[in-house]
């Protein structure tokens, strides 16, 4: 059993800064990769930014320079950094995790439920 549970959502103004934080609890081996999604209303759910085990990070081009992830290997959380806001970045933002487990020790996709983030003009 394994949860994700994010935090730091809300309304924040073109241009400013928030910081997600999502942290797994439960069963945990290891967690392989953990990273953010975001989707619209109406839209598919799209990667925004992603990081390893090694702390290697993807990006999506429209977040590139703008947004951070950041891992706390410790307190198996990882974070995100969102600067420069704009509205097109209005969307929930779900937190996921590739996650080996101690009764499995087979990979897993979890993920977390939501987080608001709402870009005003």
């Amino acid at each position: 059993q394994v949860q994700l549970v994010e935090s730091g959502g809300g309304l924040v103004q073109a241009g400013g800064p928030l910081r997600l934080a999502c942290a797994a609890s439960g069963n945990i081996f290891s967690i392989n990769a953990m990273g953010w999604y975001r989707q619209a209303p109406g839209q598919p759910r799209e990667l925004v930014a992603g990081i390893t085990s090694d702390s290697s990070t993807n990006y999506a081009s429209s977040v590139k320079g703008r947004f951070a992830v950041s891992r706390d290997n410790a307190k198996n959380t990882v974070y995100l950094q969102m600067n420069s806001l704009k509205p097109e970045d209005t969307a929930v933002y779900y937190c996921s995790a590739l996650v080996v487990t101690t009764t499995s020790r087979t990979a897993n996709r979890y993920w977390g439920q939501g987080t608001q983030v709402t870009v005003s003009s």
